[in-house]
C-alpha cells in the first residue's frame, strides 16, 4: 500500500517543499490550507506521517496533534510540527500535545529529508511493537464480580486477542491476568474490551498496563518477533 502523509500548513511554499521531499522517498501528501479541513480527515484515514504548522487558526498544530493522538487510526503516527517559534515554553508544549518532532523555518531541504526518515524508522519500530505474535495461553479477564477464563489467539505490545466460553461486550473495562509462560508470574494490568470476532473472540487493547509490565510483556515478546533481536 502507498504510503500517504498529511500536511497542513497555510504557506504554500513550505507544502511544496514537503511534498517534494516526500515524493522523493516514495510517499504521497494531502496538502490541507485550512485546518479547519484536518479533523474528518483524520477520523477517516490512516497516514505514515503528519506535519503541521504550529500557527494556524483554530485548529492548530498543536490541537490538530492531540486530536491525532485521541484517534482511532493515527494515534502512533509520526507527528512533526512546523515554527518560528524556538523558545523552550513553545517546544514544550508542542511535545506535551504529542509532537514527535520539530522542523523550523525556514525549513532546510536536507534536514528535512533526515526528519523524513527518521519518521519512517519510527513507523517501522511502531509496525513491529503492534505486529500480532500468536501465542497460546491462560488469560483470566474479570469485570466487577464477573469473570471469564479464556485462552489468547494472538498477542502484541498493545493487546491481546482472548477466545472464551463468553464475551464481555464491546467497550467493558477489565482487568487481565496473562500467564504467558510456565515459570513466569502472571503479567497483569487493565484493559478494554474493543472488539468481538467470531467464536466468541476478544480483542483487548492493553492500554493501561503500568510500566513495569510492559517492560515483561516487551521481554517476552520482542524475541518472537523476527528481525528483532
Amino acid at each position: 500500500m502507498q504510503k500517504r502523509a498529511l500536511i497542513v500548513d497555510t504557506e504554500a511554499e513550505t507544502c511544496n517543499l514537503i511534498e517534494k521531499v516526500l515524493t522523493s522517498v516514495g510517499i504521497d501528501s494531502l496538502t490541507l490550507n485550512r485546518s479547519s479541513e484536518a479533523p474528518e480527515i483524520l477520523r477517516e484515514g490512516k497516514f505514515a506521517v503528519a506535519f503541521f504548522a504550529v500557527r494556524m487558526t483554530s485548529p492548530d498544530g498543536p490541537e490538530l496533534t492531540r486530536q491525532m493522538r485521541d484517534s482511532t487510526f493515527n494515534r502512533m503516527t509520526p507527528v512533526v510540527l512546523i515554527s518560528d517559534d524556538q523558545r523552550p515554553t513553545a517546544v514544550s508544549q508542542g511535545f506535551e500535545a504529542g509532537a514527535s518532532f520539530f522542523l523550523y523555518k525556514p525549513v532546510d531541504r536536507e534536514r528535512l529529508l533526515r526528519l523524513v526518515r527518521a519518521t519512517q524508522a519510527s513507523n517501522e519500530h511502531e509496525r513491529r511493537r503492534t505486529r500480532r505474535i500468536p501465542v497460546k495461553s491462560r488469560v483470566l479477564l474479570s469485570n466487577g464480580a464477573q469473570q471469564i477464563d479464556g485462552e489468547s489467539v494472538d498477542v502484541s505490545m498493545e493487546g491481546v486477542l482472548v477466545k472464551a466460553p463468553r464475551a464481555f461486550p464491546v467497550g467493558s473495562s477489565v482487568n487481565v491476568a496473562m500467564h504467558l509462560s510456565q515459570g513466569m508470574r502472571p503479567i497483569v494490568g487493565a484493559g478494554c474490551v474493543v472488539r468481538l470476532s467470531a467464536g466468541n473472540q476478544m480483542g483487548i487493547h492493553l492500554g493501561r498496563l503500568e510500566m513495569t509490565e510492559s517492560q515483561r510483556l516487551q521481554e517476552f515478546l520482542l524475541p518472537l518477533i523476527p528481525g528483532v533481536k
